[in-house]
């Protein structure tokens, strides 16, 4: 099974992106589920999704305390939550930023895969505003690689509109991958 944490903030769509992954999934004749986690539902406050991805049925309903991913939305939310707690060896992480914040961030040993890529001037470009969700799909599609980019886009723009089709598209391309384990 593998498991997935996200982090962003509320308004920048963290819970419909864990949806979209458990769609894009079980297109691809798989087991999902999601678990949001919400805590004070205000826009701009920490929020949480948890997802579960398998080829056999999957039972727990909680959230992810062991991650194989961590996807990052928004890169203050490192300030506000313990984004590595718990993460599996060999993990990837997945942020939006730049590199020079990658060369900053205190990556633990069980990192083995950072990508990063500017998802919120993707969203601006695209789509006018800073909801950085469908990009960051893309980037997840392409650091994990787990699912296929497309199932992610269509489902992307069949939600929010075909201009996401193009977000999750360029995440996908754009994203910068590093593998932590060689740059130590």
């Amino acid at each position: 099974m593998k498991e997935v944490r996200l982090h962003g903030r509320g308004g920048q769509g963290t819970g419909k992106a864990s949806e979209i992954i458990v769609y894009a999934a079980v297109q691809e004749n798989m087991y999902a589920t999601a678990v949001p986690y919400f805590g004070f539902e205000r826009s701009g406050a920490p929020v949480s999704a948890f997802v579960r991805i398998d080829d056999d049925v999957i039972w727990p309903k909680t959230q992810v305390y062991n991650p194989d991913c961590v996807v990052v939305l928004d890169p203050t939310v490192r300030r506000a939550v313990p984004l590595f707690e718990g993460v599996k060896d060999g993990a990837c992480l997945v942020i939006n930023c730049d590199e020079q914040l990658v060369a900053e961030l205190d990556l633990p040993e069980e990192i083995a895969d950072v990508g990063w890529v500017d998802a919120t001037k993707i969203s601006l470009d695209e789509l006018g505003r800073n909801v950085p969700n469908t990009t960051m799909l893309g980037a997840f599609a392409r650091v994990a690689g787990w699912l296929g980019w497309e199932q992610l886009a269509r489902r992307s723009a069949d939600i929010f509109g075909e201009p996401n089709y193009t977000a999750v598209k360029r995440g996908y391309e754009e994203v910068q991958i590093l593998n932590h384990r060689i740059r130590r």
